[in-house]
């Protein structure tokens, strides 16, 4: 069999079985990988609000642009025979700012609560569908219960560091962006109408975060569980920081502006990337012994 069909057709399992390798195409679940994944869900909420409020294009233009931009950064993502700091960080900042749009135009609609002060609409196209807060997330949570038991149906493995096939990462992607938009209907709610505010918002769901740590060390709680628990949750906590990071002061935020933050927060993550991609490159320098094939 060719090498490019083994990488195409063998699972987790079956790489076990044969002795052979395959090239991962998804990081390592470090503490550098949570900072990242936070640095890139905050600065999706500021970049969709800036796209979509600031610069007024609206959510749904924005949603459709944004979506297009997760669709050609995805295609990059899956062609890369292997991983890719540079592509992998920047599909999940298009999942973050395409998930802020797309949870936005769900649940918002023309009224005055969503309005900056004496805006008289939401920007260009449709104003939204208006279906609120809990609505739209339980769609959003049935949407990925749903591709979760499709992805259990397949046999393939829930571990990040073991989805090395075409049809694993696009199942993990495709629940990504669902718990990208999941996560800002969340935030959204714990800010604006939970009474917690931006900050309370963000201690909350530090707190919950600091409880699935601890749930690490319990064997009964299966680790890929609480991953996914986690990846969810870091959704609303970018959210909140986002919004506690751009809106006004009088609304409990530090009114630092969507542009200025989205900027400082692009230079972080790209700065986190090239750290990532010296790290890969280090990593994949050092030679590894072969596992040895057994003879059958």
């Amino acid at each position: 069999m060719e090498k490019s069909e083994v990488l195409t057709e063998l699972d987790v399992a079956d790489t076990g079985r044969t002795g052979r390798s395959v090239m991962k195409k998804l990081p390592e679940v470090t503490l550098a990988f949570w900072i990242m994944k936070i640095a890139a869900t905050t600065l999706g909420e500021t970049a969709g609000d800036l796209f979509a409020q600031t610069l007024k294009l609206g959510y749904f233009l924005t949603t459709i642009a944004l979506f297009l931009i997760f669709v050609v950064t995805l295609v990059v993502q899956l062609r890369s025979p292997r991983y890719n700091p540079f592509f992998y960080w920047t599909v999940i900042l298009s999942t973050s700012m395409a998930g802020t749009t797309m949870s936005d135009f769900m649940n918002r609609d023309a009224s005055a609560k969503f309005l900056s002060d004496g805006a008289t609409s939401l920007g260009r196209g449709p104003q939204g569908l208006g279906l609120g807060y809990p609505s739209g997330a339980a769609i959003l949570i049935s949407l990925l219960i749903v591709i979760f038991i499709v992805w259990k149906c397949t046999g393939l493995t829930f571990a990040i560091r073991d989805i090395v096939t075409f049809r694993g990462e696009a199942l993990f992607w495709s629940a990504i962006l669902v718990s990208n938009t999941l996560g800002t209907s969340m935030g959204d709610f714990l800010s604006d109408s939970s009474g917690l505010g931006y900050a309370g918002g963000a201690l909350l769901v530090t707190g919950v975060l600091a409880v699935l740590v601890a749930l690490m060390r319990v064997p009964a709680v299966p680790n890929v569980l609480l991953f996914w628990i986690a990846f969810v949750l870091t959704r609303p906590l970018g959210a909140t920081a986002g919004d506690f990071l751009t809106k006004p002061l009088a609304k409990g935020g530090l009114d630092l502006g969507t542009a200025g933050s989205s900027a400082v927060l692009l230079a972080l993550l790209i700065g986190l990337m090239g750290y990532a991609h010296v790290q890969e490159r280090r990593n994949t320098a050092v030679p590894r012994d072969e596992a040895p094939t057994r003879n059958s």
